[in-house]
């Protein structure tokens, strides 16, 4: 583990904190501590800055109920910027946002950004805003047996590629299940957070019982 000592503030004292969701990897606020703050982030594991326009101390959350709880903290290469990954209470942003980066200045015409959670925002909002066409509109509308026999026509899928030994067809046809899988949690009201905390308690439990039984 780096030593605070070894982490180089600029010539205010501050160090930038780049402050990133643990689940879904987004950034969330870009921030400054000194070594104080720091200090504070680490004893009570709750994310603390220094406000540059007020000059004093801030722990997040200390008066909207917005907290952010800290899972690791990790200096770049030159020891003068902090990535702060964090589990959030709520926004990030003052003015009630998940993020404060919410504003696109640039965008390739090329690449695109993906992930599972844009992924489950789509499915989410054509399950809102029904699209005419729109085959994921189409299993919303016919309704939890046809998403249901869908995920099982999938999985059946799924094991016939893969007893065949085939990665292509095999990666092709996860994928397949997957998106209805996505389907099928946004119609039970079930979100990509509540997967990964529970297979986090899963992983928790097994360093556990691994504790255990080498004891």
């Amino acid at each position: 583990m780096l030593d605070i000592a070894e982490l180089r503030f600029d010539e205010r004292g501050l160090i930038p904190a780049i402050v990133v969701d643990a689940k879904t990897k987004k950034v969330l606020t870009l921030a400054y501590m000194n070594e104080e703050s720091l200090k504070i982030t680490m004893e009570k594991g709750l994310t603390c800055f220094w406000s540059r326009s007020r000059q004093e101390l801030w722990l997040k959350g200390e008066t909207s109920g917005n907290y952010q709880h800290v899972v690791s903290i990790t200096a770049d290469c030159d020891h003068d910027a902090l990535v702060v990954l964090v589990e959030p209470d709520g926004p990030a942003c003052h003015l009630g946002t998940e993020s404060c980066f919410t504003n696109p200045v640039w965008e390739s015409d090329e690449l695109h950004e993906f992930s599972l959670e844009i992924l489950s925002e789509l499915i989410e909002g054509r399950k809102k805003e029904k699209k005419e066409g729109s085959y994921t509109t189409y299993l919303f509308e016919k309704g939890l047996d046809k998403i249901l026999k869908k995920v099982g026509e999938e999985s059946t899928e799924v094991i016939i590629a893969g007893k065949a030994q085939d990665r292509k067809d095999t990666i092709y046809e996860i994928a397949d299940l997957v998106y209805h899988l996505l389907v099928l949690m946004i119609e039970a009201g079930i979100s990509l957070g509540d997967i990964h905390d529970e297979l986090a308690s899963r992983h928790v439990i097994d360093h556990k019982v691994k504790q255990e039984k080498m004891t």
